[in-house]
């Protein structure tokens, strides 16, 4: 009996919390960065909404060679060695987004794993072996994510389709 309250423990021990949302959250680390550095006309926005969770929201319009929104929290270097995959609980709205993350600020190219949302609650497991290197929505010849540190972690929405859309975010953990 006691290895069966052991594990979940060790478990539990392993789980790093990036960032975990509540009502009194403070969002204004949090970046909203839309297609308009290049001229688009996508707008979104962050807010807490009245459960306590993270709410991104917003339109995408592929006018002016437009297409994405997005938002992104850097935060202080975390060291993830012991760690192999993240872990988000999220509710969208029926549509495709993206997971990125950076191992360093410094870096211009950033790592995505693509993932659909149901309309429910969803824990969505992503193992660090398929974020995939991209700059500028072009795939990148260079290794996978390597796990080893975190610097900002990135939610975006780039379906190549004018919509509206919303992803309320419980929280990011590595484990």
């Amino acid at each position: 009996m006691t290895n069966l309250i052991l594990i979940p423990f060790i478990i539990l021990m392993n789980t790093l919390t990036i960032y975990e949302f509540n009502k009194k959250s403070i969002i204004n680390n949090w970046q909203i960065v839309n297609d308009s550095v290049m001229g688009g006309i996508s707008s979104s926005s962050m807010s807490i909404n009245k459960n306590g969770n993270g709410f991104f929201k917003g339109s995408v319009s592929l006018a002016n060679n437009g297409g994405f929104s997005s938002v992104r929290y850097r935060t202080k270097a975390m060291n993830l060695i012991d760690k192999n995959h993240f872990i988000i609980r999220i509710k969208g709205d029926g549509k495709n987004f993206q997971f990125r993350v950076k191992s360093a600020i410094s870096e211009s190219h950033s790592y995505k794993y693509i993932f659909s949302t149901n309309g429910q609650w969803q824990e969505i497991k992503i193992p660090f072996s398929v974020l995939s290197p991209t700059f500028r929505g072009r795939d990148l010849r260079i290794p996978n994510f390597p796990g080893q540190n975190l610097e900002e972690i990135c939610f975006l929405i780039s379906n190549q389709k004018e919509e509206n859309f919303n992803l309320e975010i419980d929280y990011i953990k590595a484990n």
